[in-house]
């Protein structure tokens, strides 16, 4: 618990004498109708069993802003850092900035945010760990570094940027509204240590003495739609009708003049509108992991399917597939694809022994419904091919049994790998063509694997095997139709909005035009090859050609097209400086050797050098048996 010292001013302390039955979004600020029951329950903080003595402990608190009194002193950043013991390169709260005008007139927002322990926290429900809990003392949203694997998942669903994945530790952590401080009657570190009164803390919806204003947006502030935030601002200096950042994100904020005081995020053509090609940030991104394991696992779940399909329809044309010669390197292709992705995902989380931790939020997260879905695919996969071995009545039961399950387990883990995707924070992948871009790609990547298998194992003149093939290249068409199809609607949509997404379409096509260009032309000359195989087929030298070529162009243009996809989204986070939170200092920084040098803020993401060591900790700390419980806990939630 905090310690409340003898000369504590009065400002730190609360002070709410009254609080409002709900809040504007009509959800009530009384968290509780069993206060009475709840008295005796601690929030256990450092095991300290004791209970606070707060009177308005169980309503919902938030924090104010007075954008006028902020003068960018850091001093909260500060005081909370001290009081979090935060390494130099993280921050629960930071400030930030827009500006705008020319001199002699110019003028400059500063924006202090933390985490907004929001109404409706998605943090909370995208979590696959289950390490947030939003607690009924105070509306807190707390979250448990220790039970976190280090997905950074809920850093891309949070439109705040309020949870911290630290790239050393490979965990996330955030802002805990200071509970320790609350159960004493304080106000948070960062409030108390405020030097121009522009931070204030209380029960939400209470306006602070002195201030006349509580509204629920400023400019660079993301849509209150997506969260529900609990936090209050006032702003009655005027600002430009156009403020931009100083961060790298190419976005400026214009005032809608039908809507009184709202500013809405447009491009700011910082790059102008040159072309590049930025290779080695497309190829080597953070989320290359995801990369590779989307491909894989769509390819394999298509051509799984499509092999499966293909017994249980008995089709005449497909009877190829079932052809010991074809059948078996194909299903050997397809467990070492598949276990490729999941070997590269797992590796990609900060705390790669503790995957198991996945399952744990099925009833809200996407991931947690995707680890399992893909899990089951990759379950019924290996049993199939286990089972399909032995030429037996009850071993072909037990092989079609698997095959339902990773047929049923792969479209639960696609589906869910789409609606992960679908988030409103980051609206560049919130579009409905992320669906026809991994649908296309289970088409187009599933049938060019059965295609390349059958090529190198079956006799191509056989005319089962030349029918098999057109089918197969017909399907690759399809796939790749739809993926085409995707990306018009989405570059259209994306170009004519007024949110981050038309930031991203501006980055599309300034800093890796060249490499977008690249791909649409990999796309259409893949499709040109496909159509003219269906006319020709595979028979001479020049369909074999023609279906190499196809493959290579195919492969390119999927890496090209998924790299794309995770290096361009742009989400709807708060505005940062010149250095602090600024992503193209950090890329600098780590680039240039800045990042040696504490005090840019800025650490290389060193997670992955203590994952070995980690590893075999934990199995000297009996990690088998840990599971076992932990599955075993699940089993009974």
């Amino acid at each position: 618990m905090a310690e409340v010292r003898a000369d504590e001013p009065k400002y730190a302390f609360l002070n709410d004498k009254a609080a409002q039955k709900q809040n504007r979004y009509g959800q009530n600020i009384e968290l509780t109708h069993k206060a009475s029951e709840l008295r005796n329950s601690s929030l256990n903080i450092n095991n300290i069993p004791v209970i606070g003595e707060n009177p308005n402990r169980y309503k919902q608190h938030g924090f104010y802003f007075n954008a006028d009194n902020c003068i960018g002193c850091h001093a909260c950043e500060s005081a909370c850092s001290e009081k979090n013991d935060l390494p130099v390169h993280l921050a629960y709260r930071s400030v930030g900035f827009v500006e705008g005008g020319s001199y002699p007139d110019y003028k400059r927002l500063n924006i202090s945010m933390a985490c907004n322990h929001c109404d409706d926290p998605v943090c909370l429900k995208g979590c696959p760990t289950r390490a947030y809990t939003k607690f009924a003392e105070y509306g807190a949203v707390l979250q448990d570094p220790d039970i976190c694997f280090g997905c950074g998942y809920c850093t891309w669903v949070c439109p705040y940027n309020a949870p911290q994945l630290d790239p050393v530790k490979g965990e996330v952590s955030k802002c805990n509204m200071c509970v320790d401080r609350l159960e004493v009657n304080l106000k948070p570190a960062c409030v108390a240590a405020c030097l121009g009164n522009a931070l204030d803390f209380g029960v939400i919806e209470n306006i602070p003495q002195n201030r006349v204003q509580a509204k629920t947006s400023i400019p660079g502030f993301p849509s209150t739609d997506i969260t529900h935030p609990n936090i209050r601002f006032q702003q009655n200096r005027p600002m430009p009708k156009e403020v931009t950042r100083t961060d790298a994100v190419p976005l400026k904020y214009l005032r809608d003049d039908e809507e009184k005081g709202k500013f809405k995020a447009t491009v700011h053509d910082k790059h102008r509108w040159e072309k590049h090609w930025n290779l080695k940030k497309l190829l080597t991104s953070h989320e290359s992991a995801h990369v590779i394991f989307t491909l894989c696992t769509q390819a394999t779940v298509g051509a799984f399917i499509m092999t499966i399909a293909a017994s249980w329809l008995g089709l005449p044309a497909l009877a190829a597939l079932q052809e010991p010669y074809l059948k078996w390197p194909l299903l050997t292709g397809l467990v070492m694809i598949a276990t490729t992705g999941l070997f590269k995902l797992n590796m990609h989380l900060g705390k790669p022994h503790r995957f198991y931790r996945g399952f744990n939020n099925l009833r809200w997260s996407p991931v947690s419904r995707e680890i399992a879905g893909v899990s089951l695919f990759y379950t019924g996969l290996l049993g199939y091919v286990f089972f399909a071995l032995f030429d037996h009545v009850f071993a072909r039961f037990l092989a079609n049994g698997f095959a339902l399950i990773g047929v049923a387990g792969g479209a639960i883990g696609l589906f869910y790998m789409y609606k992960l995707y679908r988030i409103p924070a980051r609206p560049f992948w919130n579009h409905w063509q992320t669906g026809t871009a991994f649908f296309g790609s289970m088409l187009s990547l599933g049938a060019l694997i059965i295609a390349s298998v059958c090529v190198l194992t079956q006799p191509l003149a056989a005319e089962s095997s030349q029918i098999l093939l057109h089918i197969l290249v017909f399907i690759i068409m399809t796939g790749l139709a739809l993926e085409g199809v995707g990306h018009l609607a989405h570059a259209h949509e994306m170009q004519h909005s007024n949110h981050e997404g038309a930031a991203s379409y501006y980055r599309q096509v300034t800093q890796y035009g060249k490499s977008y260009i690249f791909r649409n032309a990999l796309l259409v000359t893949s499709l040109s090859l496909a159509l003219l195989l269906t006319v020709h087929g595979f028979s001479d030298g020049f369909g074999l050609i023609a279906g190499l070529m196809l493959c290579l162009l195919m492969l390119t243009s999927s890496v090209f097209s998924r790299s794309l996809f995770f290096v361009l989204v742009i989400p709807t986070t708060m505005p940062g400086a010149f250095f602090w939170k600024n992503s193209g200092f950090i890329e600098h920084a780590r680039e240039t050797g800045l990042a040696d040098m504490p005090q840019h803020g800025v650490a290389y993401e060193r997670h992955h050098e203590f994952k070995v060591k980690e590893l075999m900790q934990t199995i000297r700390e009996n990690s088998l048996k840990d599971m076992i419980a932990h599955v075993k806990w699940i089993v009974g939630k």
